[in-house]
């Protein structure tokens, strides 16, 4: 039960920041009006290198935004193990 509850806090903890960070990059790509790569989204959260004065237009969430996908696969490894076991323990 104990490692049930921190599985599943781990996992909101780590959705709830990769979520905000999502949404943080949504909002904030609206307003940007140069970008490089495939996405604005992608820009706007991870950035790019700078090139020589050039200024770039990001928030620079590449970091946090990764910590928080690793702690949610985590919290969700966690709960799927426990699921196992109570599942093997009945059957």
């Amino acid at each position: 039960m104990k490692r049930t509850v921190i599985g599943g806090l781990l996992m909101v903890s780590g959705l709830l920041t990769t979520l905000t960070i999502i949404l943080a990059g949504s909002i904030y790509a609206a307003q940007i009006t140069a970008w490089s790569g495939k996405s604005k989204l992608w820009y706007a959260i991870f950035g790019e290198r700078q090139y020589g004065d050039e200024v770039i237009d990001s928030l620079f969430l590449g970091f946090p935004f990764v910590v928080g996908v690793i702690i949610t696969v985590f919290g969700l490894i966690i709960l799927l193990i426990e699921f196992f076991k109570t599942f093997n323990k009945q059957g």
